[in-house]
């Protein structure tokens, strides 16, 4: 029988350590006390219980490495690839001469053009789960920040307040030089040193609520109490669930914050979260999360089924297990080759070639996540497409709506079977063209009705900046051992009409922002993506799995799947997922990643494999029962 250590809802708190966030060291009570006083316990304090090397995953991701219980929880630090690079005061770098950068905005519209060009091979499905799993290691607190408790930043008040950042827009905008508007709003991101934890004066480290591993956590939360107050129904290992218009959907949101800003009341009434509030952010992150929530208590009623003696424990934390598993299956296996190639990430140590054990983990590698990896998949806003597009089952288009819009409500999705819709257009619809052309909402509108005007992409140039990545040249020799002096040195990296602009951008190579460079580069051979976006992607994927002790891949895992159940895990599909909790999908392409064509014909569910969940079957227990039910 399969047996999970749990912890109790009804845990004696007297047995938990208190750690410091960003140390990892264990504080006594007092200094408890102080971060009380300050009012940033939430930020700088851990309190986990002693770590039992038997124990599955915790929620909260502590023990995950029994020599370092902290690393792997929330609230603790990142890595860098490539040390922080800052001016004075840990303000943003300027040129190599000295001079000011080129402003972010000013950048954005010289190094991209603005206009809807749709792919003929991905479709949006794909960007959704990209956005979906990105979620899964930071958190809302950067976009609330500016959009709720700071949205002064462009105003006089914006000036004196330090956490406020100012994006210049120029007189002559291609946009808004046609209006009054000449300043984009966003603040700095969130630091250990922002909220107190460490003191001003050491390199701003980013702080935020989620695991930095690949665990679910923006579907099962990463605090004990939220999942157990929130999330867990306590019956048959289910997650609490409302049925509203037929449909199933995650339990409406109780907190005092009330996230769903842009509801359309009174018709939009629906406001659903994770256990701490953040499923329902952007449009990607909340349709996707509700499919897996959907799919955790789909496969605890077949665990009940074929388990009767099973208790809620056991029920809960096996669903819980398996819908990780089936998660990360589908984004290493199935997505991630589609973009960055099979063969370079089987050589690369990503994939395994086999569809057996891979025993990685390497316990003096740290459960961390580096900035650099969520940085970067912001390139992923040029591919983006601003419109969703809506199909009936039946492939037939009825409208579309701004995804920009969707940013903070999800009670748009349970009116006029609009979920019913967007899921069919999910597989159906392109994502953006992998060009050098970006979608106008993502860039000039960005988050909707929340800011006057915003542009996403321009953020994330000012952030590269506020983060204190160092130069696009280093991050490029650091992946491919090519030093870079002069701007002849990228010939073969970046078209020549590229490097003209590039030049007129900067004024010398090495003062190329990261994702600059990266917005250039030529694909990768094998891949749809840009080398370094690549190299940078690839060294946390495996930096994720090789330090990751519950890896679902390892045989040496707590409750490691047996080979059976590993096989059956592999079976795993966007598509059969939608064809389980999707609503009203009877048909689906097999690979829905990509667009219908001749040899992903749109087909009947019925051939899309499916997890045989009779490998979860406990024979010891089911004897056990199968006694019981005779002698009664």
């Amino acid at each position: 029988m399969i047996i999970f250590v749990f912890l109790s809802l009804f845990a004696v708190t007297v047995n938990c350590i208190f750690y410091d966030s960003y140390t990892g060291n264990v504080i006594s009570k007092d200094e408890v006390k102080q971060h009380d006083k300050a009012n940033n316990t939430f930020w700088c304090v851990g309190e986990f219980e002693p770590c039992d090397p038997n124990e599955g995953r915790r929620v909260d991701g502590s023990c995950n490495n029994l020599q370092h219980p902290t690393r792997g929880a929330s609230h603790t630090p990142f890595v860098r690839v490539l040390p922080a690079v800052y001016d004075k005061d840990f303000e943003p770098k300027t040129a190599k001469s000295g001079n000011a950068m080129p402003t972010p905005r000013y950048l954005r519209t010289n190094l991209w053009s603005v206009g809807k060009v749709s792919s003929q091979l991905f479709t949006q499905l794909a960007i959704h789960d990209f956005v979906f799993m990105s979620a899964d290691v930071v958190s809302l607190h950067d976009t609330v920040k500016y959009i709720i408790w700071k949205p002064y930043c462009c105003t006089a008040k914006g000036k004196t307040d330090r956490d406020c950042v100012q994006n210049k827009i120029p007189d002559d905008d291609p946009v808004h030089r046609f209006s009054d508007i000449r300043c984009l709003n966003m603040t700095r991101p969130e630091s250990f040193q922002s909220t107190g934890c460490v003191k001003n004066g050491t390199v701003p480290e980013r702080i935020t609520s989620s695991t930095p591993l690949l665990d679910l956590s923006m579907l099962y939360g990463s605090d004990l109490k939220s999942l157990l107050a929130k999330g867990r129904l306590f019956k048959g290992g289910l997650l609490k669930y409302e049925i509203s218009n037929g449909r199933i959907w995650p339990p409406s949101t109780k907190s005092q914050i009330n996230l769903c800003l842009l509801n359309d009341k009174p018709r939009e009434t629906r406001c659903h979260a994770t256990p701490e509030d953040g499923s329902n952010t952007l449009a990607s992150v909340n349709i996707m999360a509700v499919w897996f929530w959907r799919y955790h208590n789909i496969i605890a009623e077949q665990l009940a089924k074929i388990n009767p003696c099973w208790d809620d424990n056991t029920l809960f934390n096996t669903a819980r297990d398996i819908n990780i598993a089936v998660a990360l299956q589908i984004y290493f296996y199935e997505l991630l080759p589609l973009f960055l190639g099979r063969e370079n990430l089987v050589r690369d140590g990503v994939l395994s070639p086999s569809f057996g054990y891979r025993d990685a983990y390497n316990p003096e590698i740290l459960p961390q996540v580096s900035l650099e990896y969520p940085f970067v998949l912001r390139w992923l806003h040029s591919v983006q497409e601003g419109t969703l597009k809506m199909y009936d089952t039946k492939g037939y288009y009825l409208k579309q709506y701004p995804i920009v819009n969707l940013t903070l409500r999800t009670g748009f999705f349970d009116v006029d079977n609009n979920i019913d819709y967007i899921t069919q257009g999910a597989f159906r619809q392109g994502s953006a063209n992998i060009d050098h052309t970006a979608d106008p909402d993502i860039v000039d509108i960005g988050l909707g009705p929340h800011q006057r005007a915003s542009d996403l992409m321009t953020n994330d140039i000012s952030k590269n900046r506020y983060f204190g990545f160092q130069p696009y040249v280093k991050y490029h020799e650091f992946c491919f051992g090519k030093t870079i002096k002069k701007w002849g040195d990228l010939e073969g990296v970046i078209d020549p009409e590229r490097i003209e602009i590039l030049k007129d951008l900067y004024e010398d190579v090495e003062d190329m922002d990261l994702l600059a460079g990266i917005w250039v580069e030529r694909r990768i051979k094998g891949g749809f993506v840009p080398p370094t976006f690549y190299c940078l992607v690839v060294e946390q994927l495996v930096r994720n799995i090789v330090s990751d002790r519950h890896w679902y891949e390892s045989s040496e895992r707590p409750n490691a799947f047996s080979l059976q159940q590993l096989f059956e895990i592999r079976k795993a599909s966007i598509a059969r997922i939608l064809c389980d909790v999707g609503d009203k999908v009877t048909e689906i392409q097999p690979q829905a990643f990509l667009r219908p064509h001749s040899r992903n014909r749109i087909s009947r569910c019925e051939i899309i494999p499916s997890i045989d969940f009779a490998a979860w079957k406990d024979f010891k227990c089911n004897e056990q029962y199968t006694w019981q039910l005779v002698n009664e």
